[in-house]
C-alpha cells in the first residue's frame, strides 16, 4: 500500500449500525449470521439442535482470549479497561495472586461483573496488540475505519446479520477480518477448515446488498504465543465469488430443511477412499 491509494474512492460507512455485542448476539434467534451459516453448511442437524437450545454454546478460554483480543485491537483501550477485568486477588500470607482455580480468585471474579483476564492472559494481548501495530498492512488498514458495524438485510431469502470487526471507507481497503491463531505457519488451512472465507464472503454480500458496494476483503491473522506473528491476506474476488456460490446454495437448502423437517447430518451416503 502507498500514500496514492488514498485517492480512491471512499465509501459511505452510513448503512452500518452501532449497538452492543449483547444486543446483536440477543438478534440471533431472528437473523441469519455468518457463524450459524457455517455451522448449517457443516452439519445441518447440529445447527438444528443449536437453534433450539439442545446444544449450548461453549465459553472457552480461547474465546475469552480472542474476545479481549478483538476490542482491544480494534475498539481501543478504553473499551477494553472498561470490558475486562485485569489480575486478581493476592494471598496475604504468601504475597501471591490466587490461582484461577480457586474459590478466592472465583469469588472475586464473580464480584467484578465482567469478564476476568489474568496477568498473563493480558500480557499475551498486548503483545498481539503490539504485533498488529508492527506490521505496516495491518496497521494501514486498521487506521481509519469502523469497528465492529453492524448491517442488516434480506439476502438469499432470509432476513441476515453480520457484526464485522473492521470496515476502512477507503473503497480498496474495504472490510476487515481479524483472526488470532496459535500459530500462522498453517492459517490458510484454516481459513477453508473453519469457514473463514465462507463468512467474510457473507460479509462481503450484505454489504454489497444494503449500500450498493462490492468491497475488497482483507484478514488479518496474529498468533496468541511467541513469536507473535501477524500476518495480512487479501482474498481474490474470484474466491469471494465461489464462497458466495455456496453460501446461496446453503441458504436454499436451509430453506428446504425448514420446509420439510429433514435435518440431515451430510453423512447419510456411502463415502469412497480413494487415495492415501
Amino acid at each position: 500500500m502507498t500514500t496514492a491509494d488514498h485517492k480512491d474512492l471512499t465509501i459511505d460507512l452510513g448503512v452500518l449500525i452501532a449497538e452492543p455485542a449483547d444486543v446483536y448476539h440477543a438478534k440471533a434467534k431472528d437473523f441469519l449470521s455468518a457463524h450459524a451459516l457455517n455451522e448449517f453448511r457443516r452439519c445441518p442437524l447440529l445447527y438444528r439442535k443449536k437453534e433450539l437450545g439442545l446444544v449450548p454454546e461453549r465459553d472457552t478460554t480461547a474465546y475469552l482470549m480472542g474476545r479481549a483480543a478483538h476490542t482491544l485491537i480494534l475498539e481501543g483501550r478504553q473499551r477494553y479497561e472498561r470490558e475486562f477485568a485485569v489480575g486478581g486477588p493476592i494471598n496475604p500470607r504468601t504475597g501471591q495472586p490466587f490461582g484461577s482455580q480457586t474459590k478466592a480468585f472465583a469469588e472475586w471474579a464473580e464480584r467484578q461483573g465482567r469478564p476476568v483476564l489474568s496477568d498473563t492472559q493480558a500480557a499475551t494481548i498486548e503483545q498481539m496488540a503490539a504485533a498488529v501495530q508492527e506490521h505496516i498492512y495491518a496497521r494501514e488498514l486498521l487506521a481509519e475505519g469502523v469497528a465492529e458495524g453492524v448491517v442488516r438485510c434480506e439476502y438469499g431469502g432470509h432476513r441476515c446479520q453480520a457484526r464485522i470487526d473492521w470496515i476502512n471507507p477507503v473503497e480498496s481497503r474495504g472490510i476487515v477480518d481479524l483472526k488470532t491463531a496459535d500459530e500462522i505457519d498453517s492459517f490458510e488451512l484454516s481459513m477453508r477448515a473453519f469457514g473463514y472465507l465462507h463468512q467474510v464472503a457473507f460479509y462481503r454480500a450484505l454489504v454489497s446488498q444494503a449500500s450498493g458496494h462490492v468491497l475488497p476483503v482483507h484478514i488479518v491473522a496474529v498468533e496468541k504465543r511467541e513469536p507473535y506473528r501477524c500476518g495480512v491476506w487479501q482474498v481474490t474476488p474470484e474466491v469471494l465469488d465461489q464462497a458466495q456460490r455456496e453460501n446461496e446454495e446453503a441458504m436454499t437448502d436451509l430453506r428446504r430443511c425448514r420446509e420439510t423437517g429433514d435435518w440431515f447430518t451430510r453423512y447419510e451416503s456411502m463415502r469412497l477412499v480413494d487415495r492415501l
